[in-house]
C-alpha cells in the first residue's frame, strides 16, 4: 500500500508526504484511512461524561442523549475524542443554514472583506440565494459570493497575518453555535469550556487545508472542537513534529472531533475533500427534516424549504467545517500589544485555506 509505505518512512517530510499523496486527484488507494464507522485497529472505544449533559439540553443543542453517542479514541493520540454523527435527525440543517446565512453577516469578518467594498459583502446569502438556486452543473459558470467564501470568523476574530487574537478586535459570539459547543465540551469531561473563537472553514472539491498547529490560544488546557457538514473529507492528524508521519481519517457530515491534552497542539491538516461515500449528491443525514416538536429553548429552528433549496445546492459539491476554542483561562486578559494591523484584521492573502484554482495566479503553498 503506498500510503502505509509513506507513513512508515518518516523524516523530515514524513506528513507533506503523505499530504501530497492524499492531495493528488488520482489517489484511489483509501485502504489506509482510518473508518471510524468500522472501528478497529488502532481505533478504541472512547467514555464519555454522560451525566455531564441532560437530555433535555441536548436535544436543545440539536443532539441526541449523550448517552446514545459513541465516541472513540486513536492509539498514540491521547486526548483525541472522535464522535460519529450524534445530531437528532435534520437538525444539521440548522447548522448548515446558519454557517452559510447568518454568521457570514457583519459585525463578523470573511476574506471577502479583503478585497471588496463593506457594501458589498454586508448580504452574501442575498445576493447569490437565485444565482445558486438556478446553477447547473457547468464548471464555466461563475461563483456566487457564497461560493467564494473561504473563511469566516466569530467571536475573537483570528489576525491571519500575527497568528494572534487580540482585544479590541471582537464581536459577540452566536448563543446558537456557543451552546452547542458548550454541550459537547461537557459530553467529553471539559465542563465550563467557553466558546469565545470560531473559525468556520468552506471548502470545495479542489480546496485543502494546510499543515499547522492551532497554538495561538493563550488557554491550551481547553479542547479544540472541530464539527464537519456536507460533503466528506480526509483529516490528516500528526505528531508534535513535522517529522512525526500522520494518521489519515475519514470525517462525513455530522462528525465531531474533539483535540485535547496531548492532542490539542498536534500537527493536523485536511488535504481533499471527497464526495460523498454513499453515492448520492447529499449524505442521507441531511436528507431528514427536522421534528416539529422542538423542546422549550432550543436553540435550533426550522429551515424554510427555500433556504434549505439553497443549501442543498451549495453542499453538493461544498464541505463547511466550524473549529470553536476557548482563547483565554477563567479571569486570564490578553497582553498588551502594539503595531496591530489594522484592528487585528487578516492579511490580504489566508495561506491557512487553500485550493488550486486557474483563478489563482500564485501557486498554492501545499503546507
Amino acid at each position: 500500500m503506498a500510503a502505509a509505505a509513506l507513513t512508515r518512512e518518516g523524516g523530515e517530510d514524513a506528513f507533506r508526504r503523505l499530504f501530497r499523496f492524499y492531495r493528488q486527484r488520482d489517489a484511489l488507494d483509501l485502504r489506509g484511512v482510518v473508518d471510524f464507522s468500522v472501528p478497529g485497529g488502532q481505533v478504541f472505544r472512547s467514555q464519555l461524561s454522560v451525566s455531564s449533559v441532560s437530555d433535555q439540553d441536548a436535544h436543545r443543542a440539536g443532539l441526541q442523549p449523550v448517552s446514545q453517542w459513541k465516541a472513540y479514541g486513536l492509539n498514540g493520540y491521547p486526548g483525541f475524542i472522535f464522535i460519529p454523527n450524534p445530531f437528532l435527525p435534520g437538525c444539521q440543517r440548522h447548522w448548515v443554514k446558519q454557517c452559510l446565512k447568518l454568521y457570514p453577516q457583519k459585525p463578523n469578518v470573511c476574506n471577502l472583506d479583503l478585497h471588496m467594498a463593506p457594501e458589498k459583502t454586508v448580504d452574501l446569502w442575498g445576493q447569490s440565494k437565485e444565482q445558486l438556486r438556478r446553477k447547473g452543473s457547468s464548471k464555466r459558470e461563475p461563483r456566487s459570493l457564497l461560493e467564494k467564501l473561504r473563511w469566516v470568523t466569530l467571536g475573537y476574530h483570528y489576525n491571519w497575518d500575527t497568528k494572534k487574537y487580540s482585544a479590541n478586535h471582537h464581536t459577540p459570539f452566536p448563543p446558537d453555535l456557543a451552546f452547542l459547543s458548550e454541550q459537547v465540551a461537557a459530553a467529553c469531561g471539559f465542563r465550563g469550556f467557553q466558546a469565545q473563537a470560531g473559525i468556520l472553514n468552506y471548502y470545495h472539491f479542489d480546496s485543502s487545508l494546510g499543515i499547522h498547529v492551532d497554538e495561538s490560544e493563550l488557554d491550551h488546557s481547553r479542547p479544540l472542537l472541530s464539527f464537519s457538514f456536507g460533503q466528506s473529507s480526509i483529516f490528516l492528524l500528526g505528531g508534535l513534529k513535522r517529522e512525526e508521519a500522520p494518521t489519515a481519517m475519514f470525517m462525513h457530515s455530522g462528525d465531531i472531533m474533539v483535540m485535547s491534552g496531548f492532542s490539542r497542539l498536534l500537527y493536523h491538516a485536511v488535504p481533499r475533500v471527497l464526495r460523498n461515500p454513499e453515492g448520492t449528491a447529499l449524505p442521507s443525514c441531511l436528507d431528514q427534516e427536522l421534528s416539529s416538536d422542538l423542546p422549550v429553548g432550543s436553540v435550533i429552528e426550522h429551515s424554510s424549504d427555500e433556504d434549505w433549496q439553497v443549501c442543498a445546492k451549495y453542499l453538493q459539491c461544498s464541505r463547511i467545517n466550524v473549529t470553536i476554542r476557548q482563547v483565554l483561562a477563567e479571569g486570564q486578559k490578553f497582553p498588551e500589544e502594539s503595531g496591530m494591523n489594522r484592528e487585528g484584521q487578516a492579511p490580504f492573502e489566508d495561506s491557512h485555506h487553500q485550493e488550486n484554482s486557474r483563478a489563482k495566479k500564485h501557486k498554492p503553498n501545499t503546507d
